[in-house]
């Protein structure tokens, strides 16, 4: 009754349930060279007998049998064992019992006699690969699951602001998922966990990767890249910086002059490491190759392959000219922090020699109204805030996580929450503002 197919383990295991042994021969015979493993049984009784024995992933059984039919036996496999994928065979034109099988068994397709070798193969497939993505979904959501309740237990004080934040990248995520369609589960789910873990490592990566996105996602739509190619830009923009999670806290948290030859030599092989590590993902292969090259530069004096001109992908010029200018403000590229303006500035004086002039010309689009009406900023300490002042960048705790975003505008219940925060953890905190507010 049992077939293996393989000594292997295999992928997964098929259950075909037929009183033909004719049909189980030229079932066994189509799916063999597919590499699953086979347990066959020729009737409903049989079949639950296998499964009491056996872990089955999915299960083809004809509609028409004696003592048990299609539609009973797939009713019990639903009740009993609801993880396993249900086909149904069915070789005669009785709507009203084959809508009664979809009905009572909850199956997932049903193939008419005499089937299309290549359908069948193709159905069984892709129900095996919806299966596994939401069991890897589960399983990531569980991980970011457990993750979250560490983070709040470690964090008491501070849930409403790990609340805000994981609400913030959930509607991150909800533009993604509008933007580019249909994406599985799974995969986001994967990519979010993916761009959390980087910005756990460093206080300077605190929302680094998503406002290098932000601007991304917008200069990829305004240079008229298709869907394919924005997608590639997101996530490698979400994800440029993955391969930094291995290095030490000493160069994620000095800007790069600083660093020793060593460290900086270290530093300058992540975007290598980044796309080793995402090249096993079908669907990152090709942000990866843009993870590779967003430190190149025009004039080809980037890194790593040196790359110049064109010959740099169009979505790698993307993210250089996003995350160079994200690095000069927040002051990750050089010792003291650029004012945007000046940011803005220095990318449009480098155009042509380390960054695409269109890139350029397109983000100066992009910036010049919030610019038109930049006003400096001061620093200043919580006790020294009054309500209605508005902050003029991110404030981030010394261990790397934002406690308020740029554009906030304070009251006195968060004046007052700053300054016990600075009291009890000895902290000295500029709070930066708008100076005219």
């Amino acid at each position: 009754m049992n077939d293996h197919v393989s000594a292997q383990a295999p992928a997964a295991t098929l259950l075909l349930v037929d009183d033909e042994p004719s049909i189980l021969s030229s079932l066994k015979r189509l799916f063999r060279p597919h590499d699953y493993r086979i347990l066959t049984a020729e009737g409903g009784e049989q079949g639950l007998a296998v499964l009491e024995q056996e872990r089955i992933d999915l299960v083809i059984s004809d509609m028409r049998m004696p003592k048990m039919d299609g539609a009973r036996f797939l009713e019990q496999v639903r009740l009993r064992w609801p993880d396993s994928i249900r086909i149904l065979l069915t070789g005669y034109a009785d709507i009203e019992s084959t809508v009664a099988a979809i009905n009572r068994g909850e199956v997932y397709r049903y193939i008419n006699k005499p089937w299309d070798d290549r359908e069948i193969v193709l159905i069984v497939r892709e129900a095996l690969e919806r299966k596994r993505l939401e069991r890897e979904n589960g399983r990531l959501n569980s991980v970011v699951e457990a993750q979250n309740a560490e983070l709040r237990a470690l964090n008491a004080g501070l849930e409403q602001k790990v609340a805000a934040r994981t609400e913030e990248l959930k509607k991150a995520l909800k533009l993604v998922q509008a933007a580019h369609g249909k994406l599985k589960t799974g995969f986001v789910a994967t990519v979010q966990a993916f761009s959390g873990l980087v910005e756990m490592r460093g206080k300077n990566l605190s929302g680094h990767a998503r406002r290098v996105a932000d601007h991304a996602r917008i200069l990829a739509r305004m240079l008229d890249l298709d869907e394919a190619a924005q997608q590639d830009v997101l996530f490698a923009a979400l994800l440029h910086d993955i391969g930094k999670i291995g290095l030490p806290d000493e160069a994620l948290d000095r800007p790069l002059s600083t660093l020793s030859s060593g460290l900086r030599s270290e530093l300058m092989r992540h975007p290598e490491r980044g796309e080793q590590a995402l090249m096993q993902i079908d669907q990152l292969k090709g942000a990866a190759l843009l993870i590779r090259h967003h430190h190149e530069l025009y004039d080809g004096s980037g890194y790593p392959d040196h790359l110049a001109g064109l010959a740099i992908p169009m979505g790698a010029r993307i993210i250089a000219v996003a995350n160079e200018y994200d690095g000069l403000i927040s002051g990750t590229l050089i010792q003291q922090p650029m004012r945007p303006k000046d940011a803005l500035t220095y990318l449009v004086e480098s155009r042509g020699k380390r960054y695409d002039p269109a890139v350029v010309d397109r983000f100066a689009e992009i910036l010049g109204e919030q610019l038109r009406h930049v006003i400096d900023e001061v620093p200043v300490r919580p006790a020294a805030l009054k309500p209605g002042m508005v902050l003029s960048r991110d404030l981030i705790h010394r261990d790397g996580y934002m406690l308020l975003a740029k554009g906030y505008v304070v009251d006195q219940a968060v004046i007052s929450q700053l300054v016990k925060i600075e009291v009890a953890e000895h902290l000295t905190m500029n709070v930066y503002i708008c100076r005219d507010a």
